[in-house]
């Protein structure tokens, strides 16, 4: 456990002090106004972790205490379980899940991604991943297995080369959702979110720009360090830079649409 707050009643929160990220602290104590603490041997209600938590945590809870993770998140968090998970349900369910590329898990599904750059003359691409890392680390794209070492632990994806722009950038969705319950399952999705722009005019991959992170990944701590990237410092104007808001992207677009 990483951060905890004494509680004097069961209405009284508490949330762990050990959080990474300043913003859990300070929406705990000036928002919420829970009490902080990072001593886990107090009493507390709720406690926060920036990782998943050992199952054997979750036995350990009162029925009053909560823990910002589910048992066995990171089948959804982490890469390469997600693409097992999505693989298995495209297959039982095709025409439910056709709404993500040609996905595989390696070195597990190496000979099978080998064999895609021999199946046509069509110039394939794809993109590499790290299968549990973070913030656009490690990521690049190849048009030839060549350059993925059949020993390395990659998530490889069709890189969909026709994508959406606007202002001829490539963009990517932030949209936030939090879930109280699996069983019942209870979602909110947050009524705002984030538009991520890359920092380089997009053009259809190929051999000289395959290598253009700014380019082809949106990544917000990939851009934020290109000479191009410019940040928004004006709250009440979300729609500027290369960081905007997801609602005044949904106005341009509505706009070009309609």
């Amino acid at each position: 456990m990483s951060q905890v707050i004494q509680a004097k009643t069961i209405s009284f929160y508490s949330i762990l002090l050990g959080a990474k990220y300043k913003v859990v602290k300070d929406v705990g104590k000036d928002i919420m106004h829970w009490t902080l603490s990072s001593n886990a041997d107090l009493e507390w209600d709720i406690t926060w972790i920036d990782n998943s938590a050992d199952p054997s945590e979750f036995l350990k809870l009162k029925p009053y205490q909560k823990i910002n993770y589910f048992p066995g998140i990171d089948c959804l968090s982490r890469k390469d379980r997600l693409s097992r998970n999505l693989i298995r349900l495209k297959k039982r369910f095709p025409e439910d899940y056709n709404f993500f590329p040609d996905t595989f898990v390696l070195p597990m599904d190496y000979n099978a991604f080998k064999l895609q750059f021999n199946k046509d003359s069509q110039q394939k691409t794809f993109i590499i991943k790290p299968q549990a890392s973070s913030q656009g680390r490690g990521i690049f794209l190849t048009q030839t297995w060549k350059n993925v070492h059949n020993s390395h632990r990659y998530i490889a994806q069709r890189y969909i080369s026709k994508p959406y722009l606007l202002e001829g950038l490539k963009f990517d969705l932030r949209i936030y959702v939090l879930v109280t319950s699996c069983d019942p399952l209870r979602i909110y999705l947050y009524e705002d979110g984030l538009a991520r722009f890359a920092t380089k005019p997009y053009k259809d991959p190929c051999g000289d720009n395959v290598n253009e992170i700014c380019m082809h990944l949106t990544n917000y701590a990939i851009n934020k360090n290109n000479s191009n990237f410019v940040f928004n410092s004006n709250e009440s104007s979300d729609g500027v830079g290369h960081k905007r808001s997801l609602k005044s992207l949904m106005k341009v677009i509505q706009f070009i649409l309609f």
